[in-house]
């Protein structure tokens, strides 16, 4: 039985010449043409032969028996097809004519697929203005790039904006190659039929692996995302997690939960936290948390003292984007507040401190190494009770 070998492909599949030069190689190394694929070719191991082989050109990517058995009789066997080339090979010994002895002439039958190369190239291209001003719009809109690359909520669309990206540019190469392929043949200047395709081979061999593993990447990070993340209820016990609780900022034992404003999915969304996963932050936490003081008052008298706490945690892949993260989750968190009511602070413990008050309202941002954590409480505790919970928290981070 034949052994059937696969091999990827030396060029673009606009490059004819080089194609057919690559084939013919293949076949005195014991190689036949069997089939072409996306990207790889499929070849049968048999007895080396000297082969020739020419690739004719049809804007129908189906080829008619009756253009088959012309070109049979002529001493072309056809061999196979891919987009709108048709490969047909013959033995050297048979020295059969060439398939077409005019350029001028064989310039006529690039003239469809030039015009459709064109139109294609056009409709790819929009398209990839279209995704690139979407992109645009997610990564810099808010002016928080850091913080979407951070939570890995672009990612799949970036990746997906250089795989139209990449399909643009190999659109425009194929539609400029064929029109520049068309003009010298039209000029007179047939086909190389040796041309040289070690160089592409190796260049296509290295696109080829890069573009996978760019796009296999992109295909699995969505469902390690789905796969990791999680929302549950936040237990009113401590739990071994970097996350501020709001009872050790109060500090107050007749501090109780509040009643539960939304269930969903057997989760009060008043106090949950949710765990995220993103490359560049592969521990993400988000919390809730709201709580009631029995008869005590808040100082308005706007009713009963409920304070509430949301906090977000990171554990960062590359610390030096910290100071950033910071600054974007400033940016993208501060809806009533200018810049100026975020005061820098210097710690002993921390790298970066900015902390906000405003009556009840009490931010902090705080970064060590490769851990962030962001506080917003709504209450009456001391700012430093937090800065000093948020110290303790860190560390389990760090850990």
């Amino acid at each position: 039985m034949n052994k059937t070998v696969y091999k990827l492909r030396p060029s673009d599949y606009w490059r004819i010449g080089e194609h057919e030069s690559w084939f013919a190689d293949m076949a005195a190394n014991g190689f036949h043409l069997k089939k072409m694929r996306l990207q790889f070719v499929q070849f049968v191991k048999g007895e080396p032969k000297k082969m020739k082989y020419r690739i004719d050109v049809s804007i129908k990517k189906k080829i008619t028996p009756e253009q088959i058995q012309m070109y049979a009789e002529s001493g072309w066997d056809y061999v196979t097809s891919y987009n709108y080339f048709h490969v047909f090979s013959s033995p050297v010994e048979l020295n059969a004519p060439e398939l077409h002895t005019d350029p001028a002439e064989q310039s006529y039958t690039l003239k469809e697929l030039d015009k459709k190369l064109a139109m294609n190239a056009g409709i790819v291209a929009v398209a990839m203005i279209l995704m690139i001003v979407m992109l645009s719009a997610i990564w810099f809109l808010d002016e928080t790039p850091t913080l979407v690359l951070v939570e890995g909520i672009a990612i799949q669309q970036t990746i997906l904006t250089i795989f139209i990206g990449f399909s643009a540019y190999t659109s425009l190469q194929a539609a400029i190659s064929i029109r520049a392929l068309r003009k010298d043949l039209i000029g007179g200047k047939p086909i190389d039929h040796h041309a040289p395709w070690r160089k592409h081979h190796r260049l296509n061999s290295v696109i080829a692996l890069l573009f996978t593993a760019v796009v296999g990447l992109g295909s699995i990070i969505p469902f390690v995302q789905l796969a990791k993340g999680d929302t549950k209820t936040l237990p009113e016990a401590s739990l071994d997690l970097p996350l501020v609780r709001l009872a050790d900022v109060e500090s107050n034992p007749a501090l109780v939960r509040g009643e539960s404003t939304y269930m969903s999915d057997n989760v009060d969304w008043g106090n949950r936290y949710t765990y995220e996963w993103s490359p560049l932050a592969p521990v993400q936490y988000e919390t809730d948390e709201n709580g009631v003081v029995p008869g005590r008052m808040w100082k308005d008298g706007s009713g009963e003292y409920s304070p509430s706490m949301h906090t977000r945690v990171y554990q960062l892949s590359i610390p030096s984007i910290a100071d950033n993260l910071i600054s974007d989750l400033i940016k993208r968190y501060n809806y009533d507040y200018s810049g100026e009511d975020f005061v820098k602070t210097k710690h002993p413990t921390f790298d970066h401190l900015i902390v906000h008050e405003d009556e009840a309202m009490k931010e902090v941002f705080a970064s060590k190494g490769k851990a962030v954590i962001h506080v917003r409480y709504y209450g009456y505790a001391d700012i430093n009770s937090i800065i000093e919970n948020i110290e303790e928290k860190i560390e389990i981070i760090l850990e």
